[in-house]
């Protein structure tokens, strides 16, 4: 399984290889289905996500699809994931991004796709294969407004890969709060492992080997 998990999707030349490396052949000669469906779930100006999906697209792919996961019959959506060399999954709302996937029933067609392909992860996208998304994590990383905002569902981990969790955006300019200080209140409070990445950071997970590649600053507390 090849996972690049980045804060802010694909930025510079680090990512650029680490991607290339990962799915080993030109990007002109691979499909990649773009999935937004986390963004839909945030409010106000999107110019954020057309700038990822303008960067993922000037990639220069043979073929650049763009998938919702909800609102089609399943197996339409996994025979489309299927159809891609490189799945790229959004930022936006986790929460609503892991009920997508569970309540629509696509987990285990999902986790099977891939087994053969490339996932790439942009903020929430990156955040949603730890066993610990849940309502206690949404207390520990103060999440939880942007859990309650979307109802009462249930909350399952659609897949529970990893034992550590991903925070995105430290030091963003976006996300002016998320400084050291707000990464050690967290810490203080936490009860599982923690990665904190900026956004030119990313781990990298290859089958069952972790690590993370960056051309900026990140942190890791186990």
């Amino acid at each position: 399984m090849n996972l690049l998990l980045t804060a802010a999707g694909v930025r510079n030349d680090t990512q650029r290889d680490a991607l290339r490396d990962m799915l080993g052949k030109p990007f002109g000669s691979a499909n990649v289905v773009y999935v937004p469906t986390a963004s839909v779930a945030e409010p106000g100006d999107h110019g954020w996500s057309l700038a990822d999906m303008n960067r993922v697209h000037a990639l220069g792919w043979r073929e650049f699809d763009i998938l919702e996961l909800n609102g089609l019959p399943p197996q339409l959506v996994l025979d489309r994931l299927l159809h891609a060399d490189v799945i790229h999954v959004a930022g936006g709302n986790h929460y609503h991004l892991a009920r997508s996937i569970t309540g629509n029933g696509l987990a285990t067609g999902f986790l099977e796709a891939l087994e053969s392909r490339v996932y790439v992860g942009f903020s929430a996208g990156s955040m949603i294969f730890s066993r610990h998304l849940d309502e206690h994590s949404a207390d520990v990383i103060g999440d939880a407004a942007d859990l309650h905002v979307l109802g009462a569902t249930p909350l399952r981990p659609p897949f529970g890969l990893h034992d550590w969790y991903l925070k995105p955006h430290l030091d963003s300019p976006d996300f002016p709060e998320r400084d050291d200080a707000w990464a050690d209140r967290i810490v203080a409070r936490a009860d599982f492992p923690l990665y904190f990445l900026d956004d030119e950071s990313a781990v990298r997970v290859r089958d069952d080997k972790v690590d993370v590649v960056s051309e900026g600053r990140w942190r890791f507390h186990p």
